[in-house]
């Protein structure tokens, strides 16, 4: 009787331990438990810690609470302005609802690569060029809006972000680009130059126009460039020679012309064609005109005037 007892206890205890080993589930902290009972999901989802269950009348499923990362392979798509594109992207998103991510959708994240992939080439053919490479973050937010609508309520899934990752430009686009940006820099450039040459002409005036109220300044000033040229060329010799003395042998001269006695006299007036005619040299020209084209010789002997 002790030993038959003993090996009933050993089977009891075995059952007892098989049927615990069935019943008990681990959940994990980043985890949810979906049970089904003969086929039916039980609307209490299990929490992450030990949970029991009935064995062979229920089953339980975890479902990853964690953010999911998935790649969208390149595609390729038509701008707006018709302009072909290689672009791809990747999608952030998580699991909400786990009931209706087990329940509604199978193999989830492969629904959710499809739904990206079309979501992308509906939205790059929508936009620009320009906007597609200048305005990310809004392309990456109409994203996020078009790939959340049909997952988050269906499928209990969130979107968190999604995000362009590179855009494959045709050679030839970079080129007209690479070009066009060099042109943009040189005009900013020759704006820049000037723009600046204006600022410093206005400096000049005012230090003009401040040095013209100091006699000394001048003399100063050109000191200072002496010593400037002196020091970057020491074989250089500067002799500072002053524009007023040219200005005052300049005056000089017509001062001392107009005082001489014998000098120039008043210029003859002279029109476009030639020199303007006094009365009688008008006048012989007349008769030169109306005769043999030579000009009369005066008599040696003229006659007497009058009685």
């Amino acid at each position: 009787m002790g030993a038959a007892a003993f090996i009933a206890l050993v089977i009891i205890v075995a059952i007892v331990v098989l049927v615990l080993s069935l019943s008990i589930r681990l959940v994990q902290q980043y985890q949810r438990g979906i049970v089904f009972r003969f086929g039916r999901v039980l609307d209490r989802v299990r929490q992450p810690g030990f949970h029991l269950i009935i064995p062979v009348v229920d089953r339980m499923v975890r479902v990853s609470m964690q953010t999911t990362v998935i790649g969208v392979p390149a595609q390729g798509v038509i701008t707006r302005d018709n302009v072909t594109l290689t672009v791809d992207a990747v999608v952030y998103y998580r699991v909400v609802d786990p009931v209706k991510a087990l329940v509604n959708v199978r193999d989830y994240p492969a629904a959710v690569l499809q739904v990206a992939q079309t979501a992308l080439r509906s939205v790059i053919g929508k936009a620009d060029l320009d906007t597609l490479l200048r305005d990310r973050d809004k392309i990456n937010a109409e994203l996020k809006s078009v790939i959340d609508a049909p997952t988050e309520k269906p499928w209990g899934l969130l979107i968190e972000r999604v995000e362009v990752k590179d855009v494959a430009l045709p050679e030839g686009m970079k080129r007209s680009m690479s070009r066009q940006a060099e042109a943009e820099r040189e005009r900013r450039a020759r704006v820049i130059a000037a723009d600046g040459e204006f600022q410093a002409s206005r400096r000049l005036a005012d230090a003009s126009r401040a040095m013209s109220k100091t006699p000394g300044a001048y003399q100063l000033r050109l000191l200072q460039t002496v010593v400037d040229v002196a020091s970057e060329k020491n074989s250089t010799l500067v002799m500072p020679f002053p524009v007023e003395l040219l200005r005052f042998f300049d005056l000089f001269a017509r001062e001392r012309e107009q005082a001489t006695p014998g000098g120039p006299g008043p210029r003859e007036q002279t029109t476009p064609v030639g020199p303007v005619l006094g009365p009688v040299t008008e006048s012989v020209a007349a008769a030169a005109e109306g005769g043999d084209g030579h000009r009369p010789e005066p008599p040696l002997n003229p006659p007497p005037s009058g009685p």
